[in-house]
């Protein structure tokens, strides 16, 4: 169990206004000024949604005609390079099929 320091003096306040008698926003008045109530603490996976929309809105997306043409590009790489391995893998079946056949 912790005990507090009787002489310590609370944040914002100094040691004289403490051994003045002077009353702080600790003291048995209270201002006129009402505190906030303290934030809710926010959800972890709700700020995370929060910062992923934030970073989606600084993102610099392309326009329809550019996604079109970039799809266009990689339909066409994809189809060439499929047919360029099926070859490949055509011919050495074909060479293997003579060496041990």
């Amino acid at each position: 169990m912790r005990l507090e320091n009787p002489f310590r003096t609370k944040k914002g306040s100094s040691a004289a206004d403490a051994s003045s008698g002077k009353e702080t926003s600790g003291g048995s008045r209270r201002s006129k000024t009402t505190k906030p109530a303290p934030a809710k603490k926010e959800n972890r996976i709700v700020r995370y949604f929060k910062e992923v929309r934030a970073e989606l809105h600084k993102v610099a997306w392309p326009s329809r005609r550019e996604a079109t043409n970039l799809t266009a590009i990689v339909l066409a790489v994809t189809t060439v390079m499929s047919i360029g391995l099926g070859l490949v893998d055509w011919i050495f079946s074909q060479l293997f099929g003579f060496i041990i056949g």
